[in-house]
């Protein structure tokens, strides 16, 4: 028997889960997304990606912007879901909206919970050097990330994986789970187990403030740097005085003054080791490959980046 769900979710990540679980024939009852946001050139209002997949199936859809009010708590309950899933959605849910669902409201979070709660989970591993991460679905409660885990599912970070590709890995597994855990679910065999009071970190929100490359640190705190902001916002240098983001990059060989270009493969030297650029994005371009912007740009060796 399919359940009867309210999904809550927002960005490109959670898209996969909700398609899956239409795909495995719940029925969604409500999707709740974030209100469309200006855009683009001409600054046009733009709808999420998961309002705009929800349009493509008829599913009704809301973008409250407050879900603490009465009027809000009350339409939600309306829905009479079984459960709500929840995967990015941007907004807390008050005790009201928890406590409405008979089954539950469940989150699809993309970590290795207590690892990485909040924000930036993402970009927070691979900033710290992880070497795995995951997606779990956990039993939300009124705390940030806290609530006991139903579900997981792991896969590792590649060594030059950037935040872009792990994004899209776990969004695919967050679908995965998910719907497995709403199997469970169905059959009232779903167990839940306390997350662990050992290893809890936060993924704090990202700061542009903290975006600028300081070559000065050792290759692989660059090198982690940079793929851990790529493609957004994504970590840059100056360039003859323009901002140049740096998208991908690889292990290097050679040293020298820190920030220098030592060669036409676009090695850099960092504080300990070096590293080289594979993929780079200059104000007003679109992002390229490094041969291609050497093709085009005369870079020789003893050029600095600022």
């Amino acid at each position: 028997m399919a359940l009867r769900l309210v999904f809550m979710g927002t960005p490109d990540f959670a898209v996969p889960t909700l398609l899956e679980i239409v795909e495995r024939g719940h029925e969604v009852a409500a999707v709740y997304t974030r209100a469309p946001k200006p855009a683009g050139r001409g600054m046009d209002l733009q709808e999420t990606p998961v309002a705009k997949a929800a349009r493509g199936f008829n599913l009704p859809v809301y973008t409250p912007k407050t879900l603490k009010t009465e009027e809000a708590q009350d339409i939600f309950r309306a829905h009479n879901a079984d459960a709500a899933i929840v995967v990015a959605y941007g907004m807390l849910l008050p005790k009201a909206i928890l406590d409405a669902p008979p089954l539950g409201c469940f989150n699809g979070h993309a970590s290795l919970l207590p690892r990485w709660r909040g924000a930036a989970p993402i970009n927070r591993a691979i900033m710290a050097g992880d070497s795995e991460s995951g997606v779990m679905v956990m039993r939300m409660e009124e705390g940030l990330d806290t609530g006991p885990v139903a579900m997981e599912g792991r896969c590792t970070i590649d060594a030059d994986m950037t935040a872009g590709d792990l994004h899209d890995r776990l969004a695919r597994i967050c679908a995965d789970v998910m719907v497995v855990a709403l199997s469970a679910l169905e059959r009232s065999t779903l167990t839940t187990k306390p997350q662990s009071d050992v290893g809890v970190t936060y993924a704090a929100k990202l700061d542009k403030n903290e975006t600028r490359i300081d070559w000065t640190r050792p290759w692989q705190y660059v090198h982690d740097h940079c793929r851990g902001l790529s493609p957004f916002p994504g970590a840059w240098c100056e360039l003859n005085g323009a901002r140049m983001r740096v998208l991908r990059t690889t292990k290097g060989e050679g040293s020298g003054k820190p920030g220098t270009v030592l060669d036409d493969k676009l090695t850099i030297p960092c504080g300990e080791g070096a590293l080289r650029i594979v993929e780079l994005q200059l104000a007003g371009k679109k992002a390229m490959k490094a041969e291609d912007f050497l093709r085009g740009t005369q870079l020789p060796a003893g050029s600095v980046l600022g």
